[in-house]
Formats: C-alpha cells, structure tokens, sequence
C-alpha cells in the first residue's frame, strides 16, 4: 500500500511532516500537487478521507482565495473547483495512507494514521 504525500517543498511543515514519514522508513510517493494539480474527483476524494468539508480545507489566507471572492457560504462544489484549479488554495501537507487522509499539522499528525 503506497503512501502518498501532497507536498510543497517551500513550505517548512510539508518538509518536516515528509522527514518524518522517512524518519520511520516509510516509502513515500511524493505529488507536488502545485505543479501536478489535482483534478475535481482528487480534490473530493480527500476531503472525504479526511472527514471535513471543503472549507476546512482551504486556505483562507492566499490573495486568489480574496480574489476569487470566496466564503463560508460559497457552494461546496465552488469550493473544490476553484481549489482544484488553483491548488495554492490546498491546506498542506496531506498525506493519504490506506483510504485514509491527514493534515500533517502539526506533523505529528501523520503518525496516528500509520498505526
């Protein structure tokens, strides 16, 4: 079963949630999902095995976030479309383990998914 890591390699808790999953020996598929995005049904499947709602997933504080003019009352679909489309817009890292998802923050996060 392949582990597989949404990465940015810029962002500090990305690097440290990957170092920790190495650290452990696991064998790590890593997506730079800012160049490979992912599609509409990737965007879903996450949010679904991460048992939250698209908002959650968003990052608020991004200047396409403003300028998409997005809210809590945009429509669910909205929401995964655009971060779809602009996958600045993704909470990071996520790492996906056996049908199941996690935020690694803190990246710690991560080791209860390994169990």
């Amino acid at each position: 079963m392949t582990t597989t890591i949404w990465h940015n390699p810029r962002c500090s808790k990305s690097r440290q949630t990957l170092a920790l999953l190495e650290d452990r020996g696991i064998s790590v598929a890593v997506r730079l999902y800012l160049d490979d995005a992912p599609s509409i049904t990737d965007v879903t499947e996450v949010i679904n095995q991460l048992g939250i709602g698209p908002w959650e997933l968003l990052r608020r504080g991004e200047k396409i976030f403003k300028e998409l003019r997005l809210n809590k009352d945009t429509a669910d679909a909205t929401l995964i479309e655009a971060m779809s489309a602009n996958p600045i817009l993704i909470e990071r890292p996520i790492v996906i383990h056996r049908g199941r998802a996690v935020l690694g923050r803190p990246p710690e996060n991560v080791i209860a998914l390994l169990e």
